[in-house]
């Protein structure tokens, strides 16, 4: 349904997209993912067809986006981080000015402003001027409007940010539905949304693909390793004396914690799993363990240590069992021109 061929994008001496290869097959919802500044808006601002790239080639539904732009962007509903809604517009009028610009057939806007409406659950709500409606609301009114037309691809950019946690499932709910019949394209920095409701996720960082694969196999491209974490009664002396040499652990850090507590982090390879051996360990050694989980990479521990190494994985690891925050980087909003939308 997508494919980007060999994309690149400069802006001065800056390259934004460094030969950018993907596809993005019909029918699925495609997570994607990036650090600040890594690229994604411009990527998406490509693929739309609102700017123009510096070489390489995008294809929507069999449609060059240059060669062939009315056509490719028919195949195309957008909804940037912030609505294209006018706000003293009344909903149902909104949405009849979009069909009107998109040029849908006037024996069939009613009825597709109609099902919009109905998809999106904005029906009750159809008379009312957008200014007066909640945030979530407006979301949906967004989304209506990039739906109508029927375009092939749906490409969201934000689309629960700054929603209230009701908010957010109803519109996860909605990308679903969705993907029942377009191929949709999420950009989020909520990376356990991308886990929730993504097929595939695709990380670029740089301007250049990290790597795109299911969320289960996204695992396999990393440093396979497990961390076995300990809350130990002991001193640090004592835990970092007991762990050194251990058979199949790479790496050993310990934290002195208050009321002669020690929190331990255990680096091994994935084919280890050394709770067993550090049972009988603390047990010799008269160490009685409060705690011990074995970590699980969840998709945030994926993402650091593929767009910043493994170096800043680690030390998250080691924040994170301390007590204290991490990295928020991945949070930070990338900036993007959300102009030209519709």
């Amino acid at each position: 349904m997508i494919e980007v061929k060999d994309l690149v994008k400069l802006y001065d001496n800056h390259l934004a997209v460094d030969h950018l290869t993907f596809t993005v097959p019909k029918g699925q919802i495609l997570g994607f993912l990036g650090p600040n500044g890594a690229g994604k808006s411009t990527t998406m601002n490509i693929i739309t067809g609102y700017i123009s790239a510096t070489s390489g080639s995008v294809t929507i539904n069999g449609h060059d986006i240059y060669e062939e732009p009315e056509e490719a962007k028919r195949s195309i509903g957008y909804l940037p981080e912030q609505p294209p809604v006018y706000m003293d517009m009344k909903v149902r009028e909104y949405l009849n000015f979009v069909a009107e610009l998109k040029k849908v057939p006037k024996k069939e806007r009613t009825s597709q402003v109609e099902a919009a409406l109905e998809k999106t659950k904005t029906m009750d709500v159809a008379g009312r001027l957008i200014k007066h409606l909640s945030k979530g609301y407006r979301q949906r009114v967004g989304i209506a409007q990039a739906i109508i037309g029927n375009p092939e691809v749906i490409i969201l950019d934000e689309p629960t940010v700054g929603l209230d946690p009701m908010q957010i499932i109803e519109i996860r709910d909605l990308m679903k539905e969705l993907a029942e019949e377009h191929t949709v394209i999420l950009s989020s920095h909520i990376l356990s949304e991308i886990s929730a409701v993504c097929d595939t996720v695709m990380i670029i960082n740089k301007g250049k693909l990290v790597v795109s694969d299911t969320v289960e196999n996204l695992p396999k491209h990393l440093n396979a390793q497990n961390n076995c974490r300990l809350l130990l009664k002991g001193t640090k002396e004592q835990a970092e004396k007991l762990f050194a040499g251990m058979e199949a652990v790479k790496e050993v850090s310990v934290e002195e914690e208050e009321e002669g507590m020690v929190r331990v982090v255990l680096t091994s390879d994935s084919s280890h799993d050394v709770r067993e051996k550090v049972f009988f360990a603390c047990a010799g050694a008269g160490l009685p363990i409060y705690e011990m989980t074995n970590v699980t990479r969840n998709l945030e521990d994926i993402f650091l240590e593929l767009t910043q190494g493994t170096e800043a994985y680690g030390k998250a690891v080691k924040e994170e069992s301390a007590g204290t925050e991490g990295s928020e980087t991945m949070e930070e909003k990338e900036e993007n021109n959300n102009a030209g939308s519709l």
